[in-house]
């Protein structure tokens, strides 16, 4: 009995989690995106819905495929181990893809930015593999 019930409450509470996290996102990250697209809202909230459905694509296709456990689920505390390791493993890749589209956009705006002000793209310095 206790494996069926906290399946139910792991996938609920990371359902929930990632439906609330997906919503902030896209609402707080629409006016980043207007701006890193030089205020073109069309592209902005086209961009914003296609990162929604491949945040919601990932994120519940691992929250699906990290439902299973080999462990005896024989007591309430074993229980609430289970459901705190896999919703803190899916919170975990909640943060870690939050990161990385925050990571590619600011890497879009700068661009934008660089363009839009008619300056050349700063050039990284090479390194010299011969100097010690």
């Amino acid at each position: 009995m206790y494996i069926e019930t906290s399946y139910l409450l792991y996938l609920m509470i990371s359902t929930t989690l990632t439906v609330w996290v997906a919503r902030t996102l896209s609402k707080n990250g629409l006016v980043f995106l207007i701006d890193s697209f030089n205020g073109n809202e069309q592209l902005a909230h086209s961009v914003n819905h296609l990162l929604v459905v491949g945040f919601y694509l990932l994120n519940l296709g691992y929250i699906l495929l990290a439902l299973q456990t080999q462990d005896e689920l024989s007591s309430l505390r074993h229980s609430i181990e289970f459901i705190s390791k896999k919703v803190g493993l899916a919170m975990f890749v909640l943060g870690a893809f939050h990161f990385f589209n925050v990571f590619i956009i600011s890497k879009w705006r700068r661009k934008a930015v660089q363009k839009h002000s008619g300056q050349p793209e700063p050039k990284k310095p090479k390194k010299d593999v011969w100097a010690s």
